[in-house]
């Protein structure tokens, strides 16, 4: 079944894409960077500069571009929990692998109150934590995509913004 879904999903989120595109007739605001309609006023303070937070979303950042691989846990290939749990090593924080594992891990966060660093969840494939990232702040977070590979979205995109779980604070 999972299988399955490897293959077929890259293909959905592909069509959907396309569709909408083509039904708007540009590419969609998920690809292109567009502004969110209204990012909520009561966003939390940001860390302090310099901080575990900015570096983490700094190595986030880095990691743009490099491609997506199902089960990838290295710059060769990221999938999305593998990429959120290689950036958290790196500031020498332990996560656990998959994103339902890593959504039961560290202290729950209202999403109005997300700071950078936080990691935000969604449901996308199976009901519970199918997919993650990192916040990066203004609304924004670092994912693996399957379609694009790491990348930047914004919370507030149309295939988003239904699929938002919840966030974790792992720091």
């Amino acid at each position: 079944m999972k299988k399955a879904l490897c293959v077929l999903l890259p293909v959905l989120v592909l069509a959907s894409w396309l569709s909408t595109a083509q039904a708007a007739g540009t590419s969609s605001s998920r690809d292109r960077g567009a502004a969110p309609a209204k990012v909520a006023s009561k966003q939390a303070k940001p860390a302090k500069k310099g901080g575990q937070e900015d570096k983490l979303v700094s190595a986030a950042r880095k990691l743009q571009g490099a491609p997506y691989r199902y089960g990838g846990e290295t710059p060769k290939g990221f999938d999305c929990s593998g990429l959120v749990q290689y950036v958290f090593k790196q500031q020498g924080k332990a996560l656990p692998r998959t994103a339902d594992q890593q959504f039961r891990t560290g202290k729950k966060v209202d999403k109005k109150k997300l700071r950078p660093g936080d990691v935000v969840f969604f449901s996308t494939t199976e009901k519970g934590a199918s997919h993650c990232g990192i916040y990066s702040g203004d609304g924004k977070f670092i994912h693996a995509s399957s379609s694009r590979g790491v990348m930047e979205s914004r919370l507030a995109d149309g295939y988003w913004k239904p699929r938002y779980l919840g966030a974790r604070r792992m720091l």
